[in-house]
C-alpha cells in the first residue's frame, strides 16, 4: 500500500527460572508498568541474541535464550513526541542462570518474579498475555 510505512520490530525475553517455572517482569522506565526485558534487534547479533543482551541490560539477566520465537503481538509504542507507532515484538524464552545486583539499568526499574498466570494479568498487551497464559501449560523452561 502506498504511503505506508512498514511495521518496525523489537525482541523481547521471557525470562523464566527453570526451578519453578515463573518468570521475571520488569517496569518500564516511564509508566512503570509491568513488561518483558525487550529492545531494538542489533547488529552482529542474532534476533534472539539481542532479547538476551536487553535481558542483561534492563533486569540483570544471565542465561541460555532460545533461538526460535516463543510467539509474536503487536502493539504500539509511544514516542516523545505523542503519537504512537506499530510494532511486531518478537519473543524469546530464556532460561535464567544468574540474576546480579548491578546491571547497566539497576536504578531505573524494578523486578519482580510472577508464576506465569499471574504475570499475564499484570501486563497490558493482549498478545504478551496470550504468550504468558501459554507458557503456564508447558513444564519449566
Amino acid at each position: 500500500m502506498l504511503g505506508r510505512r512498514p511495521m518496525l520490530m523489537q525482541v523481547g525475553a521471557v525470562c523464566r527460572d527453570p526451578a519453578n517455572g515463573q518468570v521475571l517482569l520488569i517496569t518500564s522506565r516511564d509508566t512503570g508498568r509491568w513488561v518483558i526485558p525487550k529492545g531494538w534487534p542489533m547488529e552482529g547479533r542474532t534476533l534472539s541474541g539481542a532479547a538476551a543482551q536487553e535481558a542483561w541490560e534492563e533486569a540483570g539477566v544471565r542465561g541460555t535464550i532460545r533461538p526460535s520465537e516463543l510467539g509474536r503481538f503487536h502493539y504500539s509504542k509511544k514516542q516523545d513526541k505523542g503519537y504512537a507507532v506499530p510494532i511486531e515484538m518478537r519473543v524469546y524464552l530464556l532460561s535464567v542462570d544468574s540474576l546480579s545486583d548491578q546491571f547497566p539499568e539497576v536504578r531505573q526499574r524494578k523486578r519482580r518474579w510472577f508464576a506465569p498466570v499471574e504475570a499475564a494479568r499484570m501486563v497490558i498487551e493482549p498478545g504478551l498475555k496470550q504468550i504468558l497464559t501459554a507458557l503456564d501449560r508447558h513444564d519449566p523452561a
